[in-house]
């Protein structure tokens, strides 16, 4: 049986999370994604320590769609270097997980 997966990802912009979030989902890639706008981030880069507003976006797919998703973010994204971490989810209820799996079958929806 197929495990749900979390992506954990972020972009710059609510407009861009929101976009790479719904072309996810219209292709059966995920099941739902979460956008969580408002975080501020202080990462090191390039040598420097830098800071932004950021928006975390976590998507709920499947084991076997995780390296689509990831492609697809890398894909559409407009950083060099996005952001994806895949968090395997333990546990939860059955019928949550069911239809995380089959939500995303990787099926293009109309």
């Amino acid at each position: 049986m197929d495990r749900p997966v979390l992506v954990y990802t972020t972009y710059p912009s609510l407009v861009e999370a929101e976009q790479a979030g719904r072309l996810l989902t219209e292709k059966g890639l995920a099941a739902c994604v979460n956008i969580l706008p408002g975080m501020r981030s202080i990462y090191r880069w390039q040598g420097k320590v830098e800071q932004a507003d950021e928006v975390v976006m976590i998507v709920k797919t499947k084991e076997a769609q995780k390296e689509a998703v990831a492609a697809e973010v890398k894909r559409g994204h407009s950083y060099d270097t996005p952001a994806i971490l895949f968090l395997p989810a333990e546990g939860g209820d059955r019928a949550y997980i069911d239809w995380i799996v089959s939500e995303s079958s990787g099926k293009q929806i109309s």
